[in-house]
C-alpha cells in the first residue's frame, strides 16, 4: 500500500503536524498530513488531492519536493506500507483540521520528535529536521 504525506514548512522553518482521531489505527498520535493512493494516481496528485480534504489549502504540483520515504513489512493480517514524505514551502489559504475528530499545530525542529507518532513518521520527521533547521536560520533548502 502506498501512502503520502506532506511536510508544510512556514518561512519560520516549523512544520505543520496533524493528530489522527481518536478512536481510528494510531488515534491521537501526530503525523504528517496525507493518506492512501487512490487507483491510477500519482503520487503528487495524491498528496494535492488529501492535502486539500485535509487542511482545505490549494498546493501545486511544482511546488512539491519528494524528501524521504519510510517502508513497513508485511505482518499477520497487515500489508506492508511504503510512505512517501513530501515538503513545501508554498501553498494557498489556511490549514485548519477539517475532518472530524483531527487537530493541527506547527512545531519546530526541537518540538517535533517530542511528538508522539506513527512508527512510519518517526524517520521521516528526523529527515525533515535539517531542512526545518535551515529554513529557520534563514539558510535556502537544497
Amino acid at each position: 500500500m502506498i501512502v503520502v504525506a506532506l511536510a508544510l514548512v512556514s518561512p519560520e522553518g516549523k512544520v505543520l503536524m496533524q493528530q489522527r482521531a481518536a478512536g481510528k489505527a494510531h488515534g491521537g498520535l501526530w503525523e504528517f498530513p496525507g493518506g492512501k493512493l487512490e487507483n491510477n494516481e500519482t503520487p503528487e496528485a495524491a498528496v494535492i488531492r488529501e492535502i486539500a480534504e485535509e487542511l482545505g489549502v490549494v498546493v501545486e504540483s511544482d511546488n512539491i519536493l519528494p524528501l524521504s520515504f519510510a517502508s513497513s513489512c508485511a505482518e499477520a493480517a497487515r500489508k506492508p506500507v511504503l510512505l512517501l514524505l513530501y515538503t513545501t514551502r508554498l501553498w494557498q489559504g489556511a490549514p485548519s483540521a477539517l475532518e472530524p475528530g483531527t487537530h493541527v499545530t506547527w512545531v519546530s525542529a526541537q518540538e517535533l520528535l517530542a511528538l508522539p507518532m506513527p512508527p512510519l513518521d518517526i524517520p521521516l520527521a528526523q529527515a525533515l529536521i535539517p531542512m526545518l533547521e535551515g529554513v529557520a536560520k534563514g539558510k535556502r533548502p537544497t
